[in-house]
């Protein structure tokens, strides 16, 4: 999702989150995928410790392993212990929040509504049923109704930009010029990376390139509607008079790729433009117009969340860290992260496609050219460093040739030439031990990062000064 080029669907979230607060330019998830990052999120943990590893039931989405176990621990069950008035709605997994609406799945129209476990059919009706608009409408009566003697937290999870792209009557002409960036990694040959990457058709046909473009284009159509949500909901903010006591997060949980080393769309790779986020964050003690350099993952939303909520971090069971010194030193002090894990276990089907019998089995997310966008040994694990001086990227896959990516971001920002070949082997030893530390870290191990050496003699921190308590709430993108 493109938010900050000069043609955006997304124009009103930036003025009033972007530029009225901070805007994190190096914002990542730990895994590009609906299911496991979004139980990332709501543990601040990542995916070897919360154990949901992909979208499969197999994989722990939305199991009972889950429910019983890290999801009792989900930083909203916190804030239910403060007496917050806590209000979900859209896309989710299960249900920690006192009034939740939750939808199995991204739709727009004719979807049933878990509504505090209630059964709630929905149709076809634009004015009564088109999800991301009632998802507002909801989060509104929620202000309205709230208790002003108790804070109050707001998560909402619209479908948009989601699959199948439907775009409310008034947006669906809009961007009619609009096609996919040709820039960067665009319809490159995936040379020299992992087999998934290699078997796309190179170019790409130009009916691929008719439907990916029609894909990004209804995309941003569907997110007008989300930057209407935005702004009616700071709105109502301002006329309750809660704006300046609410903290407010924009976010989403992947990244996306459209034609990027020739894949139609997708998310799931290891690569920026899947793992890397929007993230805009205004409230209490940050300062407007602010853009953040320091490194920053979804593991960190729910410590930060606590951390404003004025809950002590070191009696809950995180991996990521408060980033509340980042965007508001006046207020706390801190230290961003050097380095950072990815991890992502790959989904396939048992049998083979019978649309591209010569692929196999083991596959899925197949376009009808059998290009495949997922595999079983589409399984990695990578170190991202990104310090003020490395901007680095190690990745290991679980495959039978143990296969290995290694890029420099600072001269080869699209990651264009895997370089494993070319590095100093002691380099490749260290940042194979760094993997193999972070693949087990759990906790406080998760964010040591003391190991200034001869091979990384850099060790970033950001100092930055107070504890605080309000009410806020989180705008999130599907």
């Amino acid at each position: 999702m493109c938010l900050f080029v000069l043609q955006t669907p997304m124009k009103k979230t930036k003025a009033l989150i972007g530029d009225a607060g901070a805007t994190f330019v190096n914002a990542f998830t730990v895994t590009p995928l609906c299911c496991p990052s979004r139980s990332s999120v709501l543990t601040g943990r990542y995916p070897h410790n919360h154990e949901v590893r992909n979208n499969s039931l197999s994989g722990n989405c939305s199991s009972l392993q889950w429910q019983k176990g890290p999801e009792a621990e989900a930083f909203p069950v916190y804030l239910n212990k403060l007496k917050y008035q806590t209000f979900f709605a859209g896309k989710y997994l299960n249900q920690p929040f006192a009034v939740w609406l939750q939808v199995g799945n991204s739709q727009y129209y004719n979807y049933t509504l878990s509504v505090n476990a209630k059964e709630e059919k929905h149709g076809d009706s634009y004015e009564k049923d088109y999800l991301t608009d009632l998802i507002t409408n909801r989060s509104l009566n929620f202000l309205d109704n709230r208790s002003p003697q108790h804070p109050f937290f707001l998560m909402l999870s619209p479908p948009a930009p989601h699959s199948p792209w439907t775009a409310a009557p008034q947006y669906q002409k809009e961007f009619g010029d609009v096609k996919a960036p040709r820039d960067g990694s665009f319809d490159k040959p995936g040379k020299d990376k992992h087999w998934l990457l290699r078997q796309p058709i190179n170019p790409m046909p130009s009916k691929t390139l008719d439907y990916l473009d029609n894909a990004y284009r209804r995309r941003w159509q569907t997110l007008l509607s989300v930057d209407d949500m935005v702004e009616l909901l700071l709105k109502k903010l301002d006329s309750i008079k809660e704006l300046d006591n609410t903290y407010i997060f924009y976010t989403s949980d992947n990244g996306y790729h459209t034609g990027q080393f020739s894949l139609p769309i997708d998310k799931r790779q290891l690569y920026e433009f899947d793992i890397r986020v929007p993230l805009m964050v205004r409230g209490p003690g940050i300062k407007p117009n602010q853009t953040l350099q320091a490194p920053v993952l979804n593991i960190d939303l729910a410590p930060t969340i606590l951390d404003i909520s004025g809950v002590n971090l070191s009696t809950v069971n995180v991996d990521g860290q408060s980033f509340l010194s980042q965007m508001a030193p006046s207020l706390r002090n801190g230290t961003a992260r050097p380095f950072f894990l990815v991890e992502y276990t790959g989904e396939g089907h048992p049998t083979t496609d019978p649309a591209c019998p010569k692929l196999g089995p083991g596959l899925s997310q197949c376009f009808p050219d059998c290009v495949c966008e997922d595999a079983f040994n589409n399984t990695y694990a990578c170190v991202r460093t990104l310090d003020g001086q490395q901007n680095l990227q190690y990745c290991e896959f679980a495959d039978s040739e143990s296969f290995v990516e290694v890029y420099n971001l600072t001269s080869d920002p699209h990651q264009l030439e895997n370089i494993v070949k070319k590095v100093d082997p002691t380099i490749l030893q260290a940042m194979n031990q760094r993997l193999i530390k972070l693949q087990s870290c759990a906790g406080d191990s998760c964010r040591d990062t003391n190991e200034c050496n001869n091979v990384f003699p850099s060790c970033t921190s950001l100092a930055v000064g107070v504890p605080l308590k309000n009410k806020f709430m989180e705008p999130a993108a599907g």
